[in-house]
């Protein structure tokens, strides 16, 4: 850089006429029509704001987490309490089916209310430990890399991007969450099939080549003990390479180019399971697994997934991006899934 350039660089300044005074106004400069542009696209939601139930938030997770836990559990849920739906719910069943004695904590502001308690009313009536409480970012994200990040979104110096924010924040709170507490964090639309009470320090590959090597990962399960470094390691790759407009790429694509660099280096002990693991239906194919078989090929198919998922999945991952919309038709492979592996088991078709 010359002198010349680093001496004269300015900042450019608008200026309008106002033809009714006759005068010069000074206009904002571009860089803060910018960053008030930013303050514009961040969501009117509650998640920024920091109040009593924010203040609790670590002692709620100590006294929570002080029962005796079988496993403990995370989830996140950033939407309304009234789209926390029967699908969701029949997750959360999947949960303590296997874990009759698990404890599940749901990050959530709109869930810690009398509206969200009522939701979970039933199996807390059943003696199962869940209970939704009011996450702290700052203090989750507090001497980890992405605390300036947090900082720059919240203050509109960085630009959250065209994707919903509150998807990303997910991708991050679950890093921070097990990296402060250790446990096992679940996607919403993920069915728990077996205990989890094996499992340490493991992620699940979402796709392999011929070489049985995995090609992708995935975000979606995530078991790790607390303070471990490929958490770290993950948080300070969404904070350096953060992109909202990219779809996947603070998720599963960011997981994956972390594993990529660090996999067989020294001081980093984990597990990458295969598909079967984890997603053993593949997005492109869950639609098969809602429906009653036809008479032609999917019988096979339907009788040799149900046989490979219950002999080998810890789970299964719904692909909810993909499958939403779809009822769970009497007598098909999700319904036979679901019956056996919830405690409420209410409306399962009309999930």
């Amino acid at each position: 850089m010359s002198l010349q350039s680093a001496a004269f660089t300015v900042l450019p300044i608008s200026f309008t006429i106002s033809t009714q005074r006759n005068m010069i106004v000074e206009g904002d400069s571009e860089n803060d029509q910018f960053h008030r542009g930013i303050r514009r696209k961040l969501p009117e939601n509650e998640i920024f704001r920091s109040d009593e139930l924010t203040e609790k938030f670590h002692g709620r997770v100590q006294e929570f987490f002080n029962h005796k836990c079988e496993v403990q559990f995370f989830m996140t849920w950033i939407s309304t309490a009234e789209s926390f739906g029967t699908r969701e719910i029949l997750a959360v069943e999947s949960v303590f089916k296997a874990h009759p004695h698990g404890c599940l904590m749901i990050l959530s502001r709109t869930l810690d209310s009398a509206q969200g308690h009522m939701i979970l009313k039933p199996l807390l009536d059943r003696g199962f430990k869940v209970q939704a409480v009011t996450p702290d970012l700052p203090f989750l994200l507090k001497n980890t890399p992405a605390e300036a990040w947090f900082n720059d979104i919240k203050s509109g110096e960085k630009d959250p991007g065209g994707i919903p924010l509150a998807q990303n924040l997910s991708n991050l709170m679950r890093l921070a969450a097990l990296y402060k507490y250790g446990g096992v964090y679940l996607d919403t639309d993920f069915i728990v099939l077996k205990s989890f009470k094996g499992l340490k320090n493991t992620i699940g590959a979402q796709s392999i080549n011929s070489a049985k090597n995995w090609t992708r990962l995935n975000n979606a399960v995530l078991v790790f003990d607390m303070n471990h470094p490929l958490l770290y390691k993950f948080i300070e790759e969404f904070a350096l390479t953060f992109d909202g407009n990219k779809w996947g790429h603070n998720g599963p694509y960011m997981v994956s180019r972390v594993v990529h660099r660090v996999e067989g280096r020294p001081g980093y002990n984990f597990t990458i399971l295969p598909p079967v693991a984890f997603y053993p239906v593949d997005w492109i194919k869950i639609v098969r697994l809602f429906k009653v078989p036809s008479q032609q090929a999917d019988p096979k198919w339907f009788e040799a997934k149900l046989q490979e998922l219950n002999e080998k999945s810890y789970g299964l991952h719904l692909w909810n991006k993909q499958s939403s919309k779809l009822m769970v038709e009497e007598g098909s492979a999700m319904g036979k899934l679901l019956s056996e592996h919830c405690v409420l088991c209410n409306q399962i078709y009309s999930s």
